[in-house]
């Protein structure tokens, strides 16, 4: 198998391993990760004690349930405990080559040979030598802003380094320079592109972006599709977590979902178990960094919730893929064995451009959990019967739990503020 268009050192092999090659490659990376920090990170090899599990244990990626989920709140004291690392520094630290500090604080070392796969997501992006590309992450303190330059740099961009705010320098900034690449937040370009048409501009015409790469915050449908219909501008998304390390998932050209980073291994789990999840089911992203040697992190608890699907991608990159960011374990309801989040919900009932309003009411019936849809109507013209089969089948796609009721409710029902699930269940 190869993959699709040119290739260089950013279409290695790691990202064209067959299924059972990869599996045995993750394994042995993770074998190796775990015998490291635990040899060398005090706080690791405390984990594994108090979990009584022996390193040795930890044979495959799905051994890792046996070993508690480690969340921020946990590293910001065990740093409190054990200044200034945790605990968790594997290497000496002469041979730290920055320290990034994000809010906590935690304080994050990094190793500068940990941190070139950030370029497998520009490239898959588009950017190549001879772009120009602004980066508008800020490199104050927070890991974003260099390590986007760097990789940029790898794929052989020029960059330019602008970081966070100065609206009107930004737009002088891509026009006099004629920038081709934009690296940001979803919202903040939008913001770019409203203040240069109210400056007078024809963004379309005056100016020569054609990539945009984004990281976080979730980029919307109805984004993209103004993005690149509008403004012709090619939009990819990546996933971020700057504690286990940097870029964890990232999109191709085909945009069907974000390839999963080689250098970690990627867990969709039950928040409240641990436990591994499916593909298509929806659970927590918990990320263990196998390529990383300077940070014995073990299982980290990222608190945002998504699903994988392991189906081939037409680019030839075969590593499973993240569907979306669907919303934080703190939005998550769980309904009949499935977590459903309100992010995800909304995109499977507002798909319909009838339906002003929705909230969902879940109760609990004898020893069952049931779920009401109730619905506001931007018009009343509409076929309410084909509505609530077209409902019921996209919602049970997405969400893989099925809606007992839909009610169509007078306007003014629900609230214009209010919340979109609403949780009824006593529990005795």
């Amino acid at each position: 198998m190869a993959i699709k268009g040119n290739q260089n050192e950013f279409f290695d092999e790691l990202e064209i391993m067959t299924r059972e090659t990869r599996e045995a490659y993750l394994n042995q990376k993770l074998r190796e990760a775990i015998e490291h920090a635990c040899h060398y990170a005090p706080s690791t090899r405390e984990i594994f004690d108090r979990s009584k599990v022996n390193p040795a244990e930890i044979r495959t990626t799905r051994d890792l349930e046996k070993l508690p989920i480690t969340r921020k709140i946990d590293l910001i004291e065990l740093q409190r405990e054990r200044p200034p690392y945790g605990g968790l520094l594997t290497i000496p630290p002469e041979d730290i080559d920055r320290v990034f500090i994000s809010p906590g604080p935690i304080y994050e070392p990094l190793h500068t040979g940990s941190i070139k796969w950030f370029a497998k997501s520009f490239y898959a992006a588009g950017f190549r030598k001879g772009d120009v590309v602004i980066n508008t992450f800020t490199y104050h303190m927070s890991p974003a802003g260099v390590l986007f330059h760097e990789a940029l740099r790898d794929c052989g961009a020029t960059v330019v380094v602008m970081g966070t705010g100065n609206t009107e320098i930004q737009i002088k900034t891509m026009q006099d320079l004629k920038v081709t690449g934009f690296v940001g937040t979803p919202s903040f370009l939008m913001n770019i592109i409203k203040k240069a048409e109210e400056m007078g501009h024809n963004f379309r015409h005056d100016f020569t972006l054609k990539h945009a790469w984004f990281t976080g915050e979730m980029l919307s449908p109805s984004t993209r599709e103004i993005l690149e219909k509008e403004y012709q501008i090619g939009t990819v998304q990546a996933y971020a977590v700057s504690e286990p390390g940097g870029a964890i998932a990232y999109e191709c050209g085909y945009k069907s979902g974000m390839h999963l980073m080689d250098e970690y291994v990627v867990e969709i789990v039950n928040p409240e178990t641990g436990k591994q999840l499916g593909p298509g089911e929806i659970g927590e992203i918990v990320v263990t960094p196998i390529h990383n040697k300077a940070w014995g992190l073990v299982r980290f608890g990222t608190g945002d919730m998504s699903s994988y699907t392991t189906e081939p991608c037409p680019c030839g990159r075969t590593a499973n893929r993240l569907i979306a960011i669907v919303g934080r374990t703190s939005d998550a309801v769980k309904v009949r064995g499935m977590f459903i989040v309100a992010k995800q919900a909304e995109q499977a009932i507002l798909d319909s451009k009838s339906i002003s309003k929705f909230q969902i009411v879940i109760r609990r019936k004898g020893q069952r959990d049931e779920m009401i849809l109730k619905i506001e109507l931007g018009h009343e013209a509409i076929n309410k019967e084909q509505l609530t089969s077209d409902l019921n089948e996209r919602f049970q796609n997405m969400c893989r739990v099925k809606i007992d009721r839909i009610e169509f409710v007078g306007r003014g029902n629900i609230p214009e503020e209010h919340q979109q699930i609403i949780d009824e269940r006593t529990w005795k």
